[in-house]
């Protein structure tokens, strides 16, 4: 009875993923200190809920060698040499930041065309946009009575500023590409709406707003922001931009304490020369779900604490009267 409560019992894995700032860091700190209630189905912002993941597999591919000396080469100490660590796992929910995760790459809005446009592999010249007015929010676009025009309630709409010819990091809020040449993206005005995370549902639309059915993740539209319809998502094999993202993995408790996994900063990987991007997961033939299946390596932070080169903290949440050891 005294050892009651030190077996951790859980049913699944849940993934939460927040946005890295890429100049400065990581923006999302999991501090066991003061997220131990943590909720999972409302989760604290700027974490993004992305569901329940499976066959969660930690990785440490780090080594300890030995520093030997003397003439019997005797093992005089050892030290932490190549640190590293990888993170393997399967998205069972599809979703934008799902496929980006998975894939890796700049993910595309595909955003509504003219009919008359020519065909592309991630869609043709969209249509003009409709621009944003005062007062809108994370969870209200203000279009005013004439821009709501071609708008209904359960289209996916993006929402961002056009772009102005600049080079580096574009996405407001979320980092979503990176330019290194205006020519390149054909100097399109579009382009930032084609790959900002800033998408969301229409729930509703009124006389002048299109109101969301959750807030946009990148936050409250930049001034200047227009809005355009999406289609489609589409990610692509190939592109020169990695994904970069803080990730937390929650082992809900059934019974005993609850484990938390939390990487500050996390980009894509291959686990070896040739892996599937899919699996197919057998329901009952011939019908199965397919699943993403995602990889990343884990980078470095420092801790603040004392100055420890970090890849990942694990945190366990004791049960409640649970013996210590």
């Amino acid at each position: 009875m005294r050892r009651a409560g030190l077996r951790p019992v859980t049913r699944q894995t849940r993934a939460y993923f927040a946005p890295v700032n890429r100049v400065s860091g990581p923006t999302a700190i999991f501090d066991p200190s003061k997220d131990s209630g943590f909720e999972l189905d409302a989760a604290p912002a700027p974490w993004i809920d992305l569901g329940w993941i499976e066959n969660f597999q930690r990785t440490s591919t780090s080594r300890i060698e030995a520093l030997v000396g003397g003439t019997a080469g005797a093992v005089l100490g050892q030290a932490r040499h190549a640190l590293g660590a990888r993170v393997d796992f399967e998205f069972r929910d599809w979703g934008k930041l799902q496929m980006a995760l998975a894939g890796g790459a700049e993910h595309m809005n595909v955003l509504a065309t003219d009919p008359s446009a020519s065909r592309a592999g991630s869609g043709g010249i969209p249509l003009a946009a409709a621009p944003l007015l005062a007062g809108s929010t994370a969870e209200e676009l203000v279009l005013g009575a004439g821009g709501i025009a071609g708008f209904h309630p359960g289209d996916l709409v993006a929402c961002d500023v056009d772009y102005a010819q600049q080079v580096g990091y574009v996405g407001s809020g979320i980092v979503a590409a990176y330019v290194k040449n205006p020519v390149d993206v054909r100097r399109n005005a579009d382009y930032v709406k084609r790959v900002t995370f800033n998408v969301g549902r229409v729930a509703q639309v009124t006389q002048t707003s299109l109101l969301l059915t959750q807030a946009l993740p990148g936050g409250a539209p930049a001034a200047g922001a227009a809005v355009q319809k999406v289609m489609v998502f589409v990610d692509r094999e190939g592109g020169a931009f990695l994904q970069q993202w803080s990730g937390l993995f929650v082992a809900e408790e059934e019974s005993g304490g609850r484990v938390c996994f939390y990487y500050p900063g996390l980009s894509p990987c291959t686990v070896k020369a040739e892996w599937e991007r899919e699996s197919l997961i057998e329901i009952q033939k011939p019908i199965g779900a397919l699943a993403l299946r995602a990889s990343f390596t884990a980078l470095p932070t420092l801790d603040g604490n004392d100055g420890a080169v970090v890849l990942c903290y694990r945190s366990y949440f004791p049960a409640s009267g649970a013996a210590v050891y």
